[in-house]
């Protein structure tokens, strides 16, 4: 099946001068994928020349007169920059033209425009952020990493559906498991947010496996683990900054001396190794759900492979049909709504 994904040239700390590359090369490697290049067509033919690639039929520039800064407010970017190049991208979604939007850009801004432009799904109420992180087992799903501070108990049922349901398309796995993150794993631990939220997601139908903590997220304890925008920020954050101290210390300890740096040298095998493991550019790419489009987030700092990462998700959604999915799992929960029609927006 051929897909079309719409790349926001200008998004991220690097612009044109890795989202290009990195479209490209995805391209080389799925003839199947149309890529349109949405940004300042100079910036862009600059990368072009530089690359020695013409535009055509797979591959097209599409004019943006604008650029929604890494710190620009989201109200202002969805008020006064029309045409951006992040709105022009998710307009292509919202229009058919695209099937996928891919972005590095301004966060915020994205989710505001997003939401304007495309609206929510019926029977989704709040968009909500998921991304993978490595456990022991593979890897799991974590939703909601900051877009919503303050969540209901129906919000954080909402995010169980929406995981579910990401999880059951892109990987083929039949009922994944759900876990709501608490404090505890009794069901009397938590707030009465939480608490009322683990009642609606065990009535819900869903494999709804109970509380886990945060050790949990890495053991793997579950494939989808649900929180409030404010919980899953601080320990995706927390994370980072965990991976990255530890990378220090490792690096410090085999510089130490001679010896240490023969040591590092016998070791080199199995620190390559951990490297390829723990990489958190292969997990680059938040998917922003709920919305009646494929929007994905790329990370600001993202480099040509990581950026590759996050076009490769937004192609896994659209070939897995996840939109199509989600919406029929929520027209089963509130029959008053009818499901998204196949390239509806």
């Amino acid at each position: 099946m051929d897909i079309t994904v719409a790349i926001d040239c200008m998004g991220g700390d690097h612009g044109p001068h890795v989202t290009v590359p990195s479209a490209v090369g995805f391209l080389r490697a799925h003839p199947e994928t149309n890529i349109v290049l949405v940004g300042l067509p100079d910036a862009i033919q600059a990368e072009l020349r530089a690359l020695k690639i013409d535009a055509g039929p797979r591959l097209r520039v599409h004019a943006a007169s604008e650029v929604v800064t890494m710190d620009e407010p989201p109200a202002l970017a969805l008020r006064n920059k029309k045409d951006s190049s992040m709105r022009v991208a998710i307009n292509l979604v919202k229009s058919g033209e695209a099937d996928a939007c891919v972005s590095a850009g301004n966060t915020g801004a994205l989710m505001a425009i997003s939401r304007f432009v495309l609206k929510m799904l019926p029977g989704i109420e709040r968009p909500a952020i998921a991304t993978i992180l490595p456990t022991l087992k593979g890897h799991t799903y974590v939703l909601d990493l900051g877009a919503n501070v303050d969540c209901g108990a129906e919000h954080l049922l909402q995010f169980g559906i929406m995981g579910s349901m990401l999880v059951s398309s892109v990987e083929h796995r039949d009922g994944p498991t759900v876990g709501l993150l608490n404090i505890g794993q009794e069901d009397i631990k938590g707030n009465e947010v939480v608490k009322k939220a683990a009642e609606l997601l065990r009535q819900s139908g869903l494999n709804f496996y109970g509380n886990v903590e945060g050790d949990d997220i890495f053991k793997g304890t579950t494939d989808v683990v649900v929180c409030d925008g404010f919980v899953g920020n601080v320990a995706l954050k927390t994370t980072e900054g965990l991976a990255q101290m530890l990378a220090t210390f490792l690096r410090e300890e085999f510089k130490r001396n001679l010896f240490t740096r023969l040591a590092g040298l016998v070791a080199l095998p199995v620190i390559s190794g951990f490297k390829r493991r723990v990489d958190h550019r292969q997990y680059n790419g938040a998917s922003l759900l709920g919305l009646k489009g494929i929007v994905i987030k790329s990370h600001g700092s993202a480099d040509k492979y990581a950026f590759g990462c996050a076009i490769e998700r937004a192609a896994e959604e659209v070939h897995s049909g996840m939109l199509r999915r989600l919406s029929e799992r929520l027209a089963q929960m509130h029959p008053h709504h009818p499901p998204l029609r196949e390239g509806a927006a």
